[in-house]
């Protein structure tokens, strides 16, 4: 419960930075002299939410009950779930089918590229301290 809680205002506060930064970026390069406060504020609590459920989704992979299948799907469901419920609600996404699986394919994609480099990355670091155990 302790994770979970260091973990939730790590991604609010995480969420809330990102969000402060696109703004000033978007006044920065795009010229605007004032920006929508409605518009400000439902673009802020979706990149806080954001930030939010993808820090504290990994805990899937610290829960030793579950095979890594498990992990994996649990923790793909949840982010893609809920990131896409939030973008169509905030309008991140527009409402048609093309761009929901245009969306869930860059998903898929994305996730699989992610997945597969923290897989050999740690494949890779249990071999080095498996050679390192073996020398002692």
């Amino acid at each position: 419960m302790k994770t979970f809680i260091i973990r939730s205002f790590i991604g609010i506060f995480f969420g809330g930075f990102i969000a402060v930064l696109v703004t000033n970026l978007n006044i920065l390069f795009d010229g605007f002299e004032m920006i929508d406060g409605p518009l400000f504020l439902k673009n802020s609590v979706g990149f806080v939410l954001c930030g939010w459920f993808f820090t504290v989704s990994p805990l899937y992979f610290e829960n030793r009950n579950l095979k890594l299948s498990q992990q994996t799907i649990l923790h793909f469901l949840t982010v893609t779930i809920l990131y896409l419920i939030l973008a169509l609600m905030i309008e991140w996404i527009p409402f048609n089918i093309m761009n929901i699986l245009l969306t869930l394919l860059i998903s898929i994609v994305t996730y699989t590229i992610f997945w597969v480099a923290f897989y050999l990355y740690f494949k890779n670091q249990a071999r080095k301290l498996n050679d390192d155990l073996k020398k002692l």
